[in-house]
């Protein structure tokens, strides 16, 4: 008997491809496509697509027919807007850059999809995320880099459970995005051109602020104070929804030479400005654990840390220092510690654990 797995079907082409190749492994794929727009309206006004869009379905309705398996959509709008939407406006409201994909990823695809396919008789889901769940020595299991460094997708995945990746296949993360594209062309799959979706994909227009006067008007703190981490006022800001640690672009200061966004303090409504060196830490603090190739951190231990998708990453010392958080010590200062920001920890290509950035300090401090 073949054992079933339900593939968490985008409408993009690297989960049209991962049904494909699961297929062709011998597997009872069923797709789905979840929904999560909020209304037809936003989803219609939608350019792109994306994987919430309308578009979505079709173009994996689309690709199912030609794979010749049964295709659902199920209904994930609640799970998505208090998991994700909400989260994502708190966290901006309270001076932090958060990580939808992440929300995303621990709550909706997994945790909300899985419970739904378990319940459906499937034995595993799928997507197409670019990496490769691996079985450690240990007997745990963790997200391993993908064969592709510019695709690899595992910081974005370090907040699964160990149930969720024993239930778990990620078969694209064998291959290139050239290779993904390659095989849809020859294969005939009428999305191997369809460009990799950029944005949030529930704010299309990439205006975040916009997005959050709208979800929360009555709570959005209006204009501030730019002032110095002395305490020196430099001018007047838009609103603290508008900025992140590390910007330098938008911000309308006349100061002669560039600078940058240090510091946001919810409390007082001020966003510190300071020079290019500081926007480096050598230390952060996170919390909100996840453990996945190791089981727990009792007391220190070296890896490479990663503070944002793109960051190549920074080798440091991570000690246990409270029930739910971590102090990260980096070898040399990184740039643009962001609180909200997940720090993922890695050794040997494979994810150790992670957690949510609290706060960036100085050695000093």
């Amino acid at each position: 008997m073949k054992e079933k797995v339900v593939v968490g079907m985008s409408g993009g082409v690297d989960s049209s491809v991962a049904a494909y190749l699961l297929k062709e492994q011998g597997y009872e794929v069923i797709g789905v496509t979840m929904q999560i727009w909020q209304d037809e309206e936003q989803a219609a006004q939608e350019e792109n697509g994306g994987c919430c869009g309308l578009s979505a379905v079709e173009d994996a309705r689309r690709v199912a027919q030609i794979l010749g398996i049964p295709h659902y959509v199920m209904n994930f709008k609640r799970e998505f807007r208090e998991k994700v939407m909400d989260y994502f406006t708190e966290a901006y409201l309270q001076g932090c850059t958060p990580n939808p994909c992440i929300a995303c990823n621990r709550y909706v695809k997994w945790e909300s999809l899985l419970k739904r396919s378990m319940e459906i008789g499937a034995d595993y889901i799928a997507t197409g995320h670019y990496a490769r769940i691996r079985k450690l020595s240990n007997g745990r299991y963790a997200v391993g880099n993908a064969a592709s460094a510019v695709k690899d997708q595992t910081y974005a995945l370090y907040g699964l459970t160990q149930y969720q990746l024993a239930h778990t296949l990620m078969p694209v993360g064998d291959y290139t995005k050239e290779e993904i594209r390659g095989i849809a062309g020859r294969e005939g799959l009428p999305v191997a051109d369809k460009p990799d979706s950029q944005e949030i994909c529930f704010i299309p227009d990439n205006d975040y602020a916009a997005f959050i006067d709208r979800a929360a008007p009555d709570r959005v703190p209006g204009k501030g104070k730019y002032v110095t981490k002395e305490g020196a006022v430099l001018g007047e800001h838009l609103g603290i929804t508008h900025y992140t640690i590390g910007q330098r672009k938008g911000l309308n200061l006349a100061m002669g030479h560039p600078v940058f966004v240090t510091e946001i303090r919810p409390e007082s409504n001020e966003v510190v400005i300071g020079e290019a060196e500081d926007v480096f830490g050598e230390t952060l603090v996170c919390g909100n654990l996840n453990f996945m190739g190791m089981e727990d951190l009792t007391g220190s231990k070296e890896a490479l840390a990663k503070i944002r998708y793109a960051h190549p990453g920074e080798r440091c010392l991570m000690e246990r220092t409270g029930t739910d958080t971590i102090t990260c010590r980096f070898h040399h200062p990184v740039r643009a510690i962001t609180p909200g920001q997940a720090v993922v920890f890695y050794e040997d290509g494979y994810v150790l654990g992670g957690g949510t950035i609290l706060k960036s300090k100085n050695l000093d401090e």
